[in-house]
């Protein structure tokens, strides 16, 4: 859900099981279209197929969360996972709740039962920021969603939109990603100026 390619080896690691069994499950996976491929020299590295996929799987975690036994906290216990990570391409946690959240509460994104419609407002809102929104509705896939976060059962937003926003959260150097992680950094500055971004009401 890192929104990264990674070779076989890499996530047999991270799942803590035998090559063997996750070349097996891989195979699998590519075979039923829900990955994807690539050679680059000596090796493979799978990554999800498309969009699609990873709202599958959001809601399987989700899902997950729910069943079993009751728990009294959701989610990573990680703090740094729980404020800001990635989840696929775009921002989840604490910070991804917080920008849905402005988002609807500006009157930049309308909700519209489970879809979401930028506005009027929301476009000029966007433009300022540097997202060229006709560039985003040309792309084949949502241009904006709701993503149920399962570390606090609340929404963050999803989609073309929420991949440009984090896109230029990153191009202004307000936060950064942590290699080999899904951990989205802020510095205080990144943090005060992300903030501040988000009780705009222009």
């Amino acid at each position: 859900m890192s929104g990264k390619a990674l070779t076989a080896t890499e996530l047999a690691q991270e799942a803590g099981v035998t090559l063997q069994t996750t070349s097996s499950h891989l195979a699998k996976l590519v075979e039923g279209g829900l990955l994807r491929v690539r050679k680059q020299g000596r090796h493979r590295y799978y990554s999800l197929r498309d969009d699609n996929v990873a709202k599958v799987l959001e809601s399987l975690m989700h899902l997950a969360a729910t069943k079993g036994h009751l728990r009294t906290r959701t989610g990573p216990r990680d703090p740094a996972l729980r404020h800001a990570r990635m989840c696929y391409d775009h921002l989840a946690g604490d910070m991804g709740i917080q920008l849905y959240n402005a988002m609807i509460m500006n009157g930049f994104l309308l909700e519209n039962g489970e879809t979401l419609d930028v506005t009027e407002a929301g476009a000029h809102f966007l433009s300022q920021f540097g997202i060229d929104l006709d560039a985003l509705r040309s792309e084949r896939r949502a241009l904006c969603r709701q993503c149920l976060d399962w570390s606090a059962r609340k929404n963050h937003l999803a989609g073309a939109l929420g991949k440009a926003l984090l896109d230029q959260v990153y191009a202004r150097k307000w936060a950064k990603r942590e290699p080999n992680s899904r951990v989205v950094t802020f510095s205080q500055q990144g943090a005060q100026s992300f903030l501040a971004l988000l009780g705009s009401k222009s």
